[in-house]
């Protein structure tokens, strides 16, 4: 299906990089994303960052549109990315679907924690890119949880910021940041990357 956008429009989707996580399968999804994504006004921008594994992290999280756009984007890309999810989702047919979205259970008896189970997932696989919201909720948060710094530390893997801009209808990526041993000059360096970023039920983060 042809996906060149017409003449003087910018393309939904910016090119994806050779080593970033790929998701096989025919053309049609990428085309169902893309329109998703032409039909709301929406488009993704790049460079996208060419890196085999990293956490990627999304904000501001402030809608349930957030997911569709998102997901609207992940197709359209057709990027792999693992996301946990609670294990007591992963029911029939609903199961099925989830991984078949990229989600993964999370063992919540695990010694390891969410933390250590992504960390082992990270270092048990060549190419991944590992996804979450550092917010953990839709509501204003004044602290992030530190979870993805310390899963990004410990795996030696970089951070992808990936932010929602709704005045623009734009996702876009940031370059990678490299975690310093220092969690909270960390979360301070990204927390600033994102202020120029808006949500839709809210404004900067």
């Amino acid at each position: 299906m042809d996906n060149t956008p017409p003449p003087g429009r910018p393309p939904v989707v910016p090119p994806v990089p050779a080593n970033v996580p790929r998701v096989g399968g025919s053309g049609f999804v990428r085309w169902l994303g893309r329109a998703i994504l032409r039909l709301g006004g929406w488009r993704v921008v790049g460079p996208i960052p060419d890196l085999r594994r990293a956490v990627v992290i999304a904000a501001p999280h402030s809608s349930n549109w957030d997911g569709l756009w998102g997901l609207a984007a992940k197709m359209a890309l057709g990027v792999e990315a693992r996301i946990l999810g609670k294990d007591k989702l992963f029911w029939w047919p609903l199961g099925a679907v989830l991984r078949r979205l990229g989600v993964v259970p999370l063992d919540r008896s695990s010694p390891q924690g969410t933390v250590g189970q992504a960390v082992a997932m990270i270092q048990g696989s060549e190419r991944i890119w590992f996804a979450l919201a550092p917010e953990g909720t839709r509501k204003p948060v004044k602290e992030w949880k530190s979870g993805f710094i310390r899963i990004a530390r410990m795996a030696q893997v970089p951070i992808v910021p990936a932010y929602f801009h709704y005045p623009e209808k734009i996702i876009g990526f940031g370059a990678p940041i490299h975690t310093s041993g220092d969690d909270a000059a960390d979360m301070a360096v990204v927390r600033q990357w994102y202020r120029p970023w808006i949500g839709r039920n809210r404004g900067t983060v």
